[in-house]
């Protein structure tokens, strides 16, 4: 199974980003923007825009490290050496909602980033709860066991990605994982 490689100054400007445009700014929904959006990113480029390994969660897909972050913001969670840097970028108000205290530096994203997140927000901003539930809950979450970490390969293949393009992917993953040891 492999996990993509996280970046953390990108996937907290994808959170700013898909944040300051969405009514309901929940971590449920944020997650689901951000899964949606890294899913098709990575069928269509080969590489994932937060790099953040998604679990599969009763409610859907999550990504690990950035709910680590947003635990660590709210006080509960792991305590980042970042932290105090996290808390100028949001905060987290009534344990579950994001206010964004900043827009997102779109240095950090490319234009295919920035594409993605768009047509993400378009596509599943405004859903309900559970319609968004429904909409997450396809082959990579369910072929996944509850709590655990979802295979990139798995998530490539619900998108529509070949085996030889998948194959491809993991390689590349593997190598930028090697060359950061």
């Amino acid at each position: 199974m492999t996990t993509p490689v996280f970046n953390p100054e990108k996937s907290l400007q994808a959170v700013l980003y898909v944040a300051n445009r969405l009514e309901r700014k929940d971590f449920h929904k944020i997650f689901k923007v951000l899964y949606f959006a890294d899913r098709e990113h990575l069928t269509k480029y080969g590489r994932p825009i937060t790099g953040d390994t998604y679990v599969a969660m009763e409610y859907g897909p999550v990504p690990s490290m950035i709910y680590d972050i947003f635990k660590g913001v709210r006080g509960d969670g792991y305590q980042w050496p970042q932290i105090g840097e996290f808390r100028k970028m949001f905060r987290i108000k009534n344990r579950y909602n994001v206010e964004p205290l900043q827009d997102a530096d779109l240095y950090y994203l490319s234009k295919t980033d920035v594409a993605e997140l768009d047509t993400s927000l378009t596509e599943y901003g405004k859903l309900s709860w559970n319609e968004i539930v429904e909409k997450s809950h396809a082959f990579a979450w369910s072929k996944t066991s509850l709590n655990d970490r979802m295979a990139v390969e798995d998530i490539m293949q619900e998108s529509g990605a070949d085996e030889e393009f998948i194959a491809e992917v993991t390689e590349n993953i593997r190598a930028v994982k090697e060359l950061n040891r």
